[in-house]
């Protein structure tokens, strides 16, 4: 049987919902459908709509990790070598 949206990963959530999930909270969604995925117990039709809510959510995770990783290479270094500030992704001082 599928989950309530309490964990946003029922299948009548959206994109708007996802977007205002921590990153940690879409994991753990995204955590809960693979479970509900891998026990086969799913008919096919709930099974399709969680596979694209999961998506939506990986998606989601993927776009924060990529997001996080731009930070860190903006990290500046001083001449010591080691990281004296960070720099804005926009460039802008």
């Amino acid at each position: 049987m599928l989950r309530s949206m309490d964990e946003g990963n029922g299948p009548a959530g959206n994109a708007a919902d996802i977007a205002e999930m921590s990153f940690e909270q879409a994991l753990t969604a995204l955590e809960g459908i693979v479970q509900q995925l891998e026990q086969g117990d799913v008919p096919l039709d709930d099974s399709i709509t969680l596979y694209e809510r999961g998506e939506q959510l990986r998606a989601a995770c993927q776009k924060r990790l990529d997001a996080a990783q731009a930070r860190i290479e903006k990290i500046v270094t001083g001449a010591d070598g080691k990281p004296s500030g960070t720099t804005p992704l926009d460039g802008a001082n």
